[in-house]
């Protein structure tokens, strides 16, 4: 079993010792031992640091990765937490499409005045009302003049 010491992991993981120690403190990772002050990780958490990673850019909280591991250490993903969060996902990817949409209209729209604009409004609409994903269809591109 190859031992890294926590400047190594940190170099190599990308993340601060700081939040490896806090990964500990909440159990996601475990330190194999000590080397005088500074602490010692099997080279397997490197895998384990990823996975974390990857959960937290896919939006789940510490807690819930932490639910995803067993005593062990082992893998245990919830498969119905993981198509919730793709569904999440995807309602997150509707919105942000619209009001990128939203913004490229109002970027290149020939309305004198952004509130003259009909498509424009929409967008104000929808974004008042939470709902812009469902709310705002594509505006037509402006003829060139």
């Amino acid at each position: 079993m190859k031992l890294l010491d926590i400047g190594t992991v940190a170099q190599r993981s990308g993340l601060p010792a700081s939040t490896l120690r806090y990964y500990e403190e909440k159990g996601l990772i475990a330190s194999a031992g000590r080397h005088g002050l500074r602490r010692l990780f099997d080279a397997a958490v490197l895998e384990r640091l990823a996975l974390i990673a990857l959960g937290r850019a896919a939006g789940f909280s510490l807690d819930d990765i932490g639910l995803m591991f067993t005593r062990d250490g082992r893998p245990r993903i919830d498969r119905a937490k993981l198509t919730a969060k793709a569904d999440e996902l995807d309602k997150t990817i509707k919105q942000l499409s619209a009001m990128r949409d939203g913004l490229r209209h109002a970027a290149a729209c020939p309305a004198p005045s952004h509130m003259e604009c009909p498509t424009f409004r929409r967008v104000l609409r929808a974004n008042a009302s939470k709902t812009a994903g469902a709310r705002i269809r594509k505006a037509p591109r402006p003829k060139a003049s």
